[in-house]
């Protein structure tokens, strides 16, 4: 037989090399620290806004066959659907048209009271059109993403609205687009107003949907089922009198000293493609004044003993 032909590996026994349990270790140890350096450090931002902006592409080329499929479906119904949008249409430009030429008149008389009364005028809240791309994979989130970004002018915070009320908050932005977190999200917050009783509070989401949940309200408080919500204006984000929700359920327990108030949100994130996405009222407001510096208040008081 040929020496070349004799098996020169090394049996089993004398093979070197990590054991399963020690990858298994290592490559944990590696996971946690890419969560944590992600989470506290933020040193995968750079990486994640590459990824996103060279991946946008592709994705938007695998949404051709969709939006191809949808729109020829939407094209051989929409004929009906058109004539009857615009009938219904024509019928409510004709209700509204007094209504329209009431809120012009309350508009030049807000303005003649803000002149009269000398106070500063309302802010003009600037807005930028987006298209919603699609919705976030992680099932335990509700969260979708639009065609928007840095490059564009949005900012973190940002509310996005449409037609219906508030859909939720740029969370995450991107050079060519943006992360949303909708109002449904667990981890979601608004202040909101009860129109009927003018008291402010806090809605929360459940992640169940579009419901959320109204916290922290006392179970003699003056909350009923059908008080439409809309936001406060008071946190520095949110325009005021945007439809937020509308309570479906309040019930009141004898042993519990706050009540479960339930909402439906106003504005759906199901099937929507359109939304306005609005600049956060701080970048609007005037900067808060600086705290005076402790080296000069001694100063002043020596300045007063004289």
């Amino acid at each position: 037989m040929a020496l070349g032909t004799f098996d020169r590996t090394p049996p089993p026994f004398f093979r070197q090399g990590p054991s399963a349990l020690t990858k298994l270790a290592v490559f944990s140890a590696l996971a946690v620290f890419l969560m944590a350096a992600d989470s506290r450090l933020k040193y995968t931002q750079p990486i994640r806004a590459a990824l996103a902006t060279a991946l946008l592409p592709i994705q938007r080329a695998l949404l051709v066959p969709v939006e191809l499929v949808e729109g020829g479906g939407e094209y051989l119904q929409g004929l009906t659907h058109a004539i009857a949008a615009e009938r219904d249409a024509r019928a409510k430009l004709v209700a509204q048209a007094e209504r329209a030429a009431r809120v012009e008149q309350l508009q030049a008389e807000n303005q003649r009271l803000r002149a009269l009364l000398d106070l500063r005028p309302a802010l003009q809240v600037a807005s930028h059109t987006a298209e919603v791309l699609y919705e976030a994979t992680d099932p335990y989130s509700r969260k979708v993403f639009i065609d928007r970004g840095s490059t564009h002018g949005v900012r973190v915070g940002s509310p996005v609205i449409n037609d219906a009320g508030v859909l939720g908050q740029v969370t995450r932005v991107y050079p060519l687009s943006s992360e949303v977190t909708l109002l449904a999200d667990k981890d979601a917050a608004i202040p909101v107003l009860n129109n009927r009783t003018q008291q402010r509070s806090a809605a929360f989401g459940v992640g169940d949907g579009h419901t959320l949940e109204l916290r922290f309200i006392a179970s003699n408080a003056d909350v009923q089922v059908g008080d439409a919500l809309s936001t406060s204006g008071i946190d520095g984000v949110y325009p005021p009198g945007l439809a937020v929700a509308t309570v479906t359920k309040v019930e009141r327990k004898v042993d519990s000293g706050f009540a479960r108030v339930m909402l439906e949100g106003a504005a759906r994130a199901d099937g929507v493609r359109h939304v306005l996405v609005l600049d956060p009222l701080s970048a609007q407001m005037p900067p808060r004044p600086q705290p005076e510096p402790e080296a000069q208040k001694p100063a002043r008081a020596r300045g007063g003993r004289r």
